[in-house]
C-alpha cells in the first residue's frame, strides 16, 4: 500500500475543507490542499520544533534563504540570492501587497480567465480595476480540450492606457497549462513593450505531469515579480510561509513597505522549519513519490470521466491536481450544478463562476485513490441520472 493510500482522517479536526460543512457523508473533493500527510521529513522538522516548547517572535535565518535559493538554481535552474527575497504568511497576501505597491487605485490589472479566484478579489480589494485577457480553449476530441494563450488579446489588454500590472499564473489554475519558453517570452515581449510589469504566482510549479517541465518566469523576465511556496506541493498551507522574488530593488522596497502596512511581515516558526524541510533530498525523493500517486489518480480521473461522462470534457492535466470539467451539457449553472452535487450526490466541488467561467467545475483529486473513486462514482452517477 502507498504512502498516499493512508491519509489521516481530517473531519473534525478544524479542517476547512472537510468541516466547511455539517453533513458527515459529503466527500470534498473542493478547495485546493491535499488529504496526504505531509513528508516525514517535514514532521520530523515540525516534532523537533515542538519540543523545544517556546515559540516566540520568528527570525527567519540564512539557511532558510538558502534552502529556498538552493532548491531553485539545482531543481529549476532559476538563479536568485536572498537580497531579492521577501518573506510572508502566504501567496494571496503577496499577490495583494503587490497590487497595493504597483497599481495605483483606478488602474488596471490583467488576469487570464479561467483563472484562480482570488486573483479578482485581491485587484478590487486594492481599488484596481479587472481586465481580462481570456484563454482561447483548444478542443482535442470529444473527450477532453486545453487552453492556450490568446496574444491578441494580451496585446489589446496591455495597450489599454490605464493598465500597469498582468498576474501571471504559472502553472495555471484551473486551466491546468505548464507553459512553455515559447508562451512565456511572448508574455515578456508583450508586456514589455506597453511597460505593464508582470506578477507571477507560481505556488504549483512543482506539480507536473510527465512529459512537462516548470519554467520559471522569472527566469524569462528579469524585471518579473514572483510568488513562491512550498505549500501546494507540501501540503502545509496552514503553517502560512511563501516568498517573494523582486530582483529590482526599488519594487522590492515599495513591496516591502506594502507588506508591512498590510501587516503580513511576520511569520510563525514552524514555516520556515517546514520550508527547509521540504527543500531537502529527502523532501524532493518524497515529492517525486507524490507526484507518480498524482499521475496515476489524473489517468484514473480521466478515463472514468470518458466513460461514464462522455458529454463532459476534461482538460488535459499538464500540472496541478485540479481538473476541469466542461459541464455545459447538465443545461445547469455551475453554482447551481455545485449545490445539488453537494446536496443530493454528497460530492462538493468547485463551481466555474468563481474563476469567471461559467459552465465548468473544478476537481480536486488529490486524496486517495478510494476516496477519489467514491467521489468520482457518485459525482458521475448523479450526472448520468440527471441528463
Amino acid at each position: 500500500m502507498s504512502y498516499f493510500d493512508e491519509a489521516p482522517v481530517r473531519r473534525g479536526t478544524g479542517s476547512y475543507k472537510w468541516d466547511d460543512t455539517d453533513d458527515a457523508d459529503v466527500i470534498p473533493i473542493w478547495v485546493a490542499d491535499m488529504d496526504f500527510r505531509t513528508a516525514p521529513v517535514v514532521i520530523d522538522a515540525l516534532r523537533r520544533r515542538v519540543e523545544h516548547g517556546v515559540f516566540g517572535y520568528t527570525l527567519v535565518g540564512d539557511d532558510y534563504y538558502k534552502s529556498l535559493t538552493d532548491w531553485f538554481a539545482n531543481r529549476h535552474g532559476y538563479h536568485f540570492d536572498a537580497t531579492q527575497v521577501i518573506y510572508t504568511s502566504g501567496v494571496v497576501p503577496a499577490l495583494s501587497a503587490i497590487i497595493k505597491a504597483l497599481a495605483p487605485a483606478g488602474s488596471g490589472v490583467i488576469v487570464q480567465t479561467p483563472v484562480y479566484n482570488c486573483f479578482f478579489s485581491s485587484i478590487r480589494n486594492n481599488g484596481c480595476k479587472i481586465i481580462e485577457a481570456p484563454l482561447q480553449r483548444v478542443d482535442i476530441d470529444s473527450h477532453s480540450f486545453t487552453y492556450r494563450m490568446d496574444f491578441e488579446a494580451l496585446e489589446q489588454a496591455c495597450s489599454q492606457p490605464d493598465t500597469v500590472l498582468m498576474l501571471l499564473c504559472n502553472p495555471h489554475n484551473p486551466a491546468g497549462r505548464c507553459w512553455n519558453d515559447e508562451e512565456l517570452e511572448k508574455v515578456r515581449d508583450i508586456c514589455k513593450a506597453h511597460g505593464v510589469r508582470v506578477i507571477s504566482d507560481e505556488i504549483h510549479c512543482e506539480l507536473t505531469m510527465p512529459g512537462f517541465r516548470y519554467v520559471p518566469y522569472g527566469s524569462i523576465d528579469s524585471d518579473a515579480v514572483v510568488c513562491l511556496s512550498p505549500s501546494k506541493a507540501f501540503n502545509t498551507a496552514g503553517l502560512q510561509i511563501a516568498n517573494i522574488v523582486c530582483p529590482d530593488s526599488n519594487v522590492k522596497e515599495a513591496v516591502n513597505k506594502a507588506i508591512n502596512i498590510n501587516e503580513v511581515c511576520d511569520v510563525n516558526p514552524f514555516g520556515p522549519e517546514a520550508l527547509k524541510a521540504s527543500y531537502s533530498p529527502e523532501g524532493e525523493k518524497w515529492l517525486e513519490s507524490l507526484k507518480e500517486y498524482l499521475w496515476e489518480n489524473w489517468l484514473y480521473t480521466r478515463d472514468t470521466l470518458a466513460k461514464r461522462l462522455p458529454g463532459c470534457p476534461v482538460t488535459v492535466l499538464e500540472a496541478t491536481y485540479l481538473p476541469w470539467v466542461d459541464v455545459k451539457s447538465t443545461g445547469i449553472e455551475s453554482h447551481t450544478l455545485e449545490e445539488i452535487l453537494k446536496k443530493e450526490a454528497k460530492v462538493w466541488v468547485n463551481a466555474g463562476d468563481m474563476y469567471g467561467k461559467e459552465g465548468f467545475i473544478r476537481l480536486n483529486i488529490a486524496c486517495p485513490r478510494h476516496t477519489l473513486a467514491e467521489a468520482l462514482d457518485r459525482l458521475c452517477s448523479y450526472i448520468e441520472k440527471i441528463r
